[in-house]
């Protein structure tokens, strides 16, 4: 049976160390990591600082390399880079224990990583290897089955799904007493994060749960039973 895993971890064990500390106001998620010729090629989502205070950072940080702005959307900027050796290393080692990042995000000094692992042999492998090489991790979660119904479903990741849940049950959406702060707060993390987990919630609801062509392509075929 899969299992499921919370882990924090200091950034100058996995990756962006160097930038992070440079940048504090710093959010990075990574969306997705395409593996192509033997490089890890990871796409980064960045808020909270500028193009230039973010290019200029990752000039500098030995840990990524061939950072390329791909997109801008709303307060939240789409980067693509290659991670250096070392850190692709680390990411392969975890592959071949059983052991795939389903999501990533950092903010000052640590990265937060949900991940998931074949069965318990592989988890408990991960573990001894973290211990072997004097990687130091914190298990925050862990469980033996995905969370509710709705995290994966229409597009969504974990923190979005969690964003919408409890923006919703907080009043969020139907009253003007409740403030994007208010929300921010019992989640733990920044209104400005928060800000940008609900507009890609809200994007990847749309896209996928109601049959929208995305603006500059043709109709498609809806799904929906004719009125």
């Amino acid at each position: 049976m899969s299992l499921f895993g919370e882990f924090r971890i200091p950034a100058d064990a996995f990756a962006l160390h160097e930038t992070l500390r440079s940048l504090p106001e710093l959010v990075i998620e990574i969306e997705r990591v395409v593996a192509a010729d033997e490089v890890l090629t990871p796409y980064l989502w960045v808020s909270g600082v500028d193009h230039g205070a973010f290019e200029h950072a990752t000039d500098a940080d030995p840990s990524i390399r061939n950072v390329e702005h791909i997109d801008d959307y709303e307060r939240s900027m789409l980067y693509r880079g290659e991670w250096a050796s070392d850190v692709d290393s680390l990411v392969y080692a975890y592959t071949e224990l059983g052991a795939t990042i389903l999501e990533a995000s950092a903010h000052r000094d640590e990265w937060e990583l949900r991940m998931r692992f074949t069965d318990r042999e592989s988890l408990d492998e991960f573990q001894s290897y973290c211990s072997e090489f004097d990687v130091p991790y914190r298990l925050t979660q862990l469980f033996a089955r995905a969370h509710s119904r709705g995290v994966g479903q229409y597009g969504l990741s974990k923190k979005q799904h969690e964003a919408l849940v409890t923006a919703w049950e907080m009043g969020y959406f139907s009253s003007q007493s409740v403030s994007l702060a208010d929300v921010a707060d019992e989640l733990g993390i920044t209104p400005q994060s928060l800000s940008e987990r609900l507009q890609r919630g809200h994007q990847a609801l749309i896209e996928n749960a109601l049959a929208v062509t995305p603006p500059g392509q043709g109709p498609r075929e809806s799904s929906m039973p004719a009125e």
